[in-house]
Formats: structure tokens, C-alpha cells, sequence
């Protein structure tokens, strides 16, 4: 085929071109054109009726030589602690402040529920086709490649972006130690260096870091919440059993002061509502897992186990921590709303220090400091595997598919580095607001992301009935779908629509900007896209979801009953 032929020479052939030639016949030519768009390659038997529309089909021979090099302990712990990260550790006394602790709850609760939708529809796609790309070649190849276009480019932006701020996020930590503004910029370039060297040295340093930052995290969390405990029912230094004290006084629902004091049940609704953006970010990134999909041993059976626990991982660590939080420190405490940026305005800290102890306060500083360092880490890797995959689809750069002979990615790798070098804006004042103003269009990315893999599903499980596939035949399934993906297209909707609300309360043109800049920049990607290439929505019958896809025999590694007792509670842990 055409682009087979373009391959570079120094390359070896595809893995792709393997297993797509062993479940579709080749009926194609030297003469055929491949387009992703336009669908114009020779393969056009589908699984259940030939098509004969020239738009079918994808061509089976793409770039993809990445290698699985992540073992299931990897992609477990990824899964279970990956995302846990300041958005929890710190973010929470924001919400506690904006909300209440009831308040903060459902907030966390609802925005928990809508994450989990998204995870479980982008691991039941992975499971049928865990190939480099994701969910926006999941987009492009089940509803319209202006889809995937557009959602793999603001995500690849979104995460790319996300770099600089973790990076000094973790700088700004330091502080707590070293408030010297002679050494801002020194801190910055060793975590930058540090995070960028990492996913350079190849996915499996990748793993192996991953894997110990999320080891300190559930400590650090599981150790929060076991603590804040003690200490709500007297077991602290002061003897003090809080209980429920500060859900009758001062409430346990704020009040927001967008609106009069008299207008108590509006006030308390928006304070909710306040608090939903705050609370989507603590969860964004959990589909790391999926993109990783290409790279993992046995990724069928790895991604369904990861998937499985993550309603469990929400459940006891992000539920549990945000509901001790609301025990331990009243919503009107001053110091929740200070922004410190290190574990001093943690809710933890604040009541850690209240009770009287203190050691810990640096302790969790410390593991604070690395779940940003992970955090950064994590980003990288997934805005260079994102633009891995849409290069080697046709839809960034042919150069970013470029691959070393171990399957490292290296110039899509080198190319997101860079951007962790833009924290070196925040050292200046002057350059700090733009830098902000670049975050800022990051705002409402992960909800379009959310809403895209939930669409996304929804088109996949249509195509999949229409061509008389059995879903329950898949290493994963959700028995909730598709309510669960319709309910989290819902909502992904109302937060893209609310994320600015506030400023419609004291309207100012640079706020309203930068909350809502982020919907017509998508919108710019997916119509000129379409525009460019002239593509349509994919009709169920239309669907390929046959050709590149690798076998069950082709990924998946026979897998060693457990035998000693260790082996047996790895097993039941990883």
C-alpha cells in the first residue's frame, strides 16, 4: 500500500501492518490512495457487509511502533493513584471554603459520578482496540475525524499546557522550606530537567517513577484520612472530639456571596455550583490509563482490572478525604482561603496545626511536593502520546511519529518538554499574566474531553449493535451503558456551560474570555477540519472496527496463577 511504501526506511515494518493483514483479507493495490478522511485504501470488507463507499475505510498500516513495555503493577497503580494529585491534597480547602461540607460532598460526588462515566466508556473502547491514539482516533474512527482532530489537539494543548503549572506548582511547595526568591528559578530548572529526563529515559522509567509516586500517595491519603479521623473524635494532642460540630456551626452548607445575605437558598445553590469546576479538575486525567493502552502488557486484561477498581479508588479516597476534611475545619476558617500554594493551605494542615501537632505539616508537604512532581510527569507523557497518535493518522506532523528502535516516541517527547521550560514565566511578574492567560484556555479542556469519549461511546455502541457485535464478549464491559455515558454527556454540557457563571454576576470582559474562549476554539478545530478535508459522521453500519485492531492472541500474555501468599496479595492489589 501507499503509505507502507512511505515508510521511512531505517524503520522496521509496522506492527500494525502484522496482525491488519491477519484479520482482513488483502485486497488492495499499489495504485490505491490511503486517506484517514476519505477512507480511499483497498481494505473495504467490513465485518458484517461490504461497503462499497469510498470513505470506509482506515488504512491498516499506520506508524505505530511503540512497544508494551509497562508491566501490570504499573498500570494498576497508575490507575488506583494517578490522578490524586494538589487539586485534592490543597484544591479541596477551596471547596470546603466555596461550599460547605455537605456542600463540597455532593459537589465532589457528582463530579465523581461523571468521571467514572467517561473512564468506563474509554475502557470499554480500549478494550476492544488498545492501539496508540485513544480516544481521539476513538473519535475519528467511530463518529467524524474532524471529531477526533479537534478533541486530540485540545487535549494535546490542554495536557501539554498543564506541564509548566505542575512544574510550579511543585516549585511554589518548596516554599514551605525556602521562601528565598534568589532560588525560584534554580528549583524550577532541576524539577523541569528532572521531569523531562524521565519520560526521555523511555516509558519504562516512566512506569517505575509512577509507580513509586502513587505508592506515596495512597500513603499520604490513606494516612490523611485515618488521622483527620483520630483527630475528629478526640485521639489529638488538645483531647478536642469535634464530631459534627461544624456541620451545625457555622453549617453545613455555605452560602456564596455572589448574592444578598437574605437570598439564602440561591446563595448556598451557587455556592455548590461554584465549587462543581473546582472539584471536575481534582479528577481530571483519570483516562492516562487508556492512553497507555498502547504500551502495556496484555493492556486488555491490565486496563479492565484498572477500570473495575476506579470506582472503589473514588469512592474511599476522594469521597472519604473530602468528608473528613468537612469535619475537621469550619467552612469559615480564614486560613482555607489563603494561597499559599504549598500544604499550608491544605485543610489537613489547617487542622493538623489546630490539634496541635507538629511534625506532620512538613511530612505532608514533602509527599505533596511529589504527587505535583508525578502530576507534571504524568501530563508529559500523555500530551507527547497524543500527538504521537495523531501523527501517525495523518493528523499532526509527520515528523512527530518518528520512534527510536526501543518504540520511544522521541520527537514528540522532546517536543512537550519544551513546554515545561515556560514555567520559567512565572519567575517574572511581567510574564506571569501571560502565562496565566495560557492556562486559562485550559479551563474547560478536560470537560470537552470528558464529553467527547462519553459521545463517542455512544456512536460505538450504535455501530457495535447495528454490525451484531456482542459487547459482553469484550475483556471489559460496563453494564450501566449507555445511561452512563448519556448521563455524563449531560453534565459535561452543563459544566462547559456554567464554568464561568460568576462572571455574569459582575461582568468583565477578560474573565468571561477566559472562561469561555476554550468552546469556540474547539469549534474552530472540528469545522475547519471538516471544512479541510471534507469528512461526514460515520453511519453504524459505516464503522471499521475490524481493520489494525490486534487479536486477543496478539496483546495478551498468559497469565501465572498466584502461588505464595505475597503473590496472592500483589494479585489482589496490582
Amino acid at each position: 500500500m501507499t503509505l507502507y511504501l512511505l515508510l521511512p526506511p531505517l524503520l522496521p515494518v509496522p506492527r500494525a501492518v502484522h496482525f491488519a493483514h491477519n484479520l482482513l483479507p488483502d485486497t488492495s493495490s499499489s495504485s490505491d490512495k490511503v486517506s484517514l478522511e476519505k477512507g480511499l485504501g483497498g481494505d473495504a470488507l467490513a465485518h458484517a457487509a461490504i461497503v462499497d463507499d469510498e470513505r470506509y475505510h482506515f488504512d491498516a498500516a499506520d506508524l505505530d511502533r511503540v512497544q508494551r513495555k509497562l508491566k501490570q503493577r504499573h498500570v494498576q497503580m497508575i490507575a488506583i493513584a494517578g490522578t490524586l494529585g494538589t487539586g485534592l491534597f490543597l484544591g479541596s480547602g477551596k471547596a470546603l471554603a466555596g461550599a460547605g461540607p455537605l456542600g463540597s460532598f455532593l459537589a465532589y460526588a457528582l463530579v465523581g459520578s461523571v468521571a467514572y462515566s467517561s473512564l468506563c466508556a474509554v475502557g470499554e473502547m480500549t478494550a476492544h482496540a488498545p492501539v496508540s491514539g485513544t480516544f481521539p482516533h476513538f473519535a475519528t474512527r467511530w463518529v467524524d475525524p474532524a471529531l477526533g482532530f479537534a478533541v486530540g489537539w485540545n487535549y494535546f494543548y490542554s495536557n501539554a499546557i498543564t506541564v509548566p503549572v505542575e512544574v510550579t506548582a511543585a516549585q511554589i511547595l518548596l516554599t514551605f522550606w525556602d521562601d528565598d526568591e534568589d532560588h525560584v528559578a534554580i528549583y524550577t530548572a532541576v524539577i523541569a530537567v528532572c521531569t523531562c529526563l524521565i519520560n526521555i529515559f523511555g516509558v519504562r522509567w516512566f512506569g517505575e517513577s509512577e509507580f513509586v509516586f502513587s505508592i506515596i500517595k495512597i500513603i499520604l491519603i490513606t494516612g490523611l484520612i485515618i488521622t483527620g479521623l483520630v483527630i475528629d473524635l478526640g485521639g489529638g494532642p488538645d483531647g478536642d472530639r469535634i464530631g459534627f460540630r461544624y456541620w451545625k456551626d457555622p453549617g453545613a452548607l455555605a452560602q456564596s456571596d455572589l448574592v444578598s445575605a437574605d437570598k439564602v437558598h440561591l446563595g448556598r445553590f451557587l455556592g455548590m455550583v461554584s465549587v462543581l469546576v473546582q472539584a471536575a479538575f481534582s479528577f481530571q486525567g483519570m483516562e492516562l490509563v487508556a492512553i497507555a493502552a498502547s504500551e502495556t502488557q496484555s493492556p486488555r486484561r491490565n486496563i479492565a482490572k484498572a477500570v473495575r477498581r476506579v470506582f472503589y479508588r473514588i469512592l474511599v479516597f476522594y469521597m472519604c478525604g473530602i468528608f473528613i476534611t468537612g469535619l475537621l475545619v469550619p467552612y469559615d476558617d480564614p486560613n482555607l482561603l489563603q494561597d499559599t500554594g504549598n500544604a499550608a493551605q491544605s485543610p489537613y494542615v489547617i487542622a493538623i496545626n489546630r490539634a496541635g501537632i507538629k511534625t506532620l505539616p512538613s511530612i505532608i508537604n514533602g509527599a505533596i511536593f511529589s504527587s505535583a512532581f508525578s502530576a507534571g510527569n504524568s501530563f508529559l507523557f500523555c500530551a507527547s502520546r497524543i500527538l504521537y497518535g495523531l501523527s501517525i493518522r495523518g493528523q499532526a506532523p509527520r515528523l512527530f511519529a518518528y520512534c527510536t528502535k526501543n518504540g520511544l516516541p522521541i520527537v514528540s517527547v522532546l517536543t512537550v518538554s519544551c513546554f515545561a521550560f515556560l514555567a520559567f514565566m512565572n519567575t517574572s511578574t511581567d510574564s506571569a499574566e501571560v502565562f496565566n492567560w495560557f492556562v486559562n484556555l485550559t479551563t474547560v479542556a478536560g470537560f470537552f474531553t470528558w464529553f467527547s469519549i462519553n459521545l463517542t461511546f455512544l456512536f460505538f455502541y450504535r455501530g457495535k449493535k447495528a454490525q451484531g457485535f456482542d459487547r459482553t464478549k469484550s475483556a471489559y464491559y460496563s453494564g450501566l451503558q449507555p445511561w452512563l455515558s448519556i448521563w455524563g454527556c449531560f453534565w459535561c454540557a452543563l459544566f462547559i456551560l456554567i464554568n464561568g457563571f460568576e462572571v455574569f454576576f459582575d461582568f468583565n470582559a477578560s474573565d468571561f474570555l477566559t472562561s469561555y474562549i476554550n468552546a469556540p476554539l474547539f469549534l474552530i478545530l472540528y469545522i475547519g477540519w471538516k471544512f479541510f478535508k471534507r469528512t461526514k459522521v460515520w453511519k453504524p453500519h459505516e464503522m471499521d472496527f475490524v481493520t489494525g485492531v490486534p487479536t486477543m492472541e496478539e496483546t495478551e500474555i498468559p497469565e501465572d496463577p498466584p502461588r505464595t501468599i505475597l503473590e496472592k496479595i500483589a494479585a489482589v492489589v496490582f
